[in-house]
């Protein structure tokens, strides 16, 4: 019954548009009132405007800790990507399922959901936490809120599952990120007295090369940690604009940024490095022209990186739930770390589906993908009972 119901579940969590820069409360609402009917009451925590919301609900006695399954509702736009199907309307073929959020990550919110009748027929003596949250795909910005009030519980989880697509790996470990943008504001003049102004592209330039020879750096140099596909912390920008004209010396210049580190390096000090060579080098030279001229940073979004040591007993436990041997680390980031290092809580990510269909038009999940989910939430449920 379950196997069904998870299938009637995808179907139906993929038709809501929960795209990040849209509400998702009537997906949470829905999620809320599922679990009503089973009796299971939900706590939702909203963000300021009251537009968005997570949910936090727990299956099982709740003066015993658990263990939480964690997903994010929100998914990437759409927009400018070339769909052979509706992508929120879920279209099954050659044992895939389309759509957007089938891989990333909404068939492991709506599975671990299906099985929500079977958790409570087991009598759970362990209890299964349910945390969902919003916008982790602009930083994880949406968890934070959850993650206030779960500061303040008398009882934890003991553990976190982040169900992100990893064919059912157990991942231990993944990169942390912090993501800057830099505003170079200098002086316009005519082109053809380039002296009398300040280029902010120019100086947007020569930080941006800054940046790129201290990410050369880190590859060459280190430090390593063996075992991710990218052994070293990365640099990278990503988006630069700036100037209104060809003759006129540009007055301001942007540009994003973003740190990609390692679970062992913090990138402050990578940060620290940028600011001061852009403060103390650069920013000398445009003051001797014009006095106003200069660099402003601001916080784009960050999160920071997850180890999980591999005997830890979350480790071991996931790596019983699934088919799926060995251990791995992954490139790209989850709120994993954040659970950790915020609250303490020993988390692995395993979930269905791959990350490379993640973010690409035509979004799917394998059928297989999705079954091998079904096993591991019985698994789960057996293991807690």
């Amino acid at each position: 019954m379950a196997d069904i119901e998870s299938l009637e579940l995808i179907e139906k969590l993929i038709q809501f548009d929960t795209t990040s820069y849209k509400s998702n409360l009537e997906l949470i609402e829905f999620v809320r009132d599922y679990l009503l009917s089973f009796g299971v009451e939900s706590q939702l925590v909203y963000n300021p405007e009251q537009s968005k919301a997570n949910l936090y609900a727990t299956i099982g006695p709740k003066d015993v800790p658990g263990v939480m399954l964690s997903g994010h509702t929100d998914v990437v736009p759409v927009t400018g990507q070339n769909w052979h199907t509706d992508p929120f309307s879920v279209v099954e073929k050659d044992g895939l399922l389309y759509g957007r959020g089938t891989a990333d990550m909404k068939s492991f919110i709506a599975i671990a959901l299906a099985f929500v009748p079977e958790m409570l027929r087991a009598n759970l003596t362990t209890p299964v936490h349910l945390a969902f949250s919003f916008d982790e795909e602009i930083g994880c910005v949406g968890v934070r809120h959850l993650l206030k009030m779960m500061a303040d519980m008398p009882i934890k989880p003991a553990m976190c599952i982040v169900g992100e697509p990893t064919s059912m790996q157990v991942v231990n470990a993944h990169k942390g990120k912090l993501a800057q943008r830099v505003t170079v504001k200098g002086l316009e003049a005519h082109s053809s007295l380039p002296h009398t102004g300040v280029n902010a592209v120019d100086y947007a330039a020569e930080l941006v090369v800054y940046i790129r020879k201290l990410g050369k750096q880190l590859a060459d140099q280190g430090p390593h940690e063996e075992g991710f596909e990218v052994t070293y912390t990365t640099l990278h920008t990503g988006k630069i604009n700036g100037g209104t004209a060809l003759n006129i010396v540009p007055k301001e210049c942007t540009f994003d940024f973003e740190i990609r580190n390692i679970p062992g390096q913090d990138p402050v000090p990578l940060l620290e490095d940028i600011k001061n060579y852009a403060f103390n080098t650069l920013q000398p030279e445009m003051t001797a022209v014009d006095k106003d001229s200069g660099f402003e940073f601001n916080q784009l979004s960050g999160y920071p990186g997850m180890f999980t040591p591999a005997d830890e007993e979350v480790v071991n436990f996931v790596k019983g739930l699934t088919d799926v041997q060995g251990l791995k680390k992954i490139t790209f980031g989850t709120e994993g770390g954040l659970f950790t290092e915020r609250l303490g809580i020993p988390t692995v990510v395993c979930g269905p589906g791959n990350i490379e269909q993640a973010h690409k038009p035509n979004e799917f999940i394998a059928l297989e993908q999705v079954a091998a989910m079904n096993s591991f939430i019985r698994r789960l449920i057996a293991a807690l009972t």
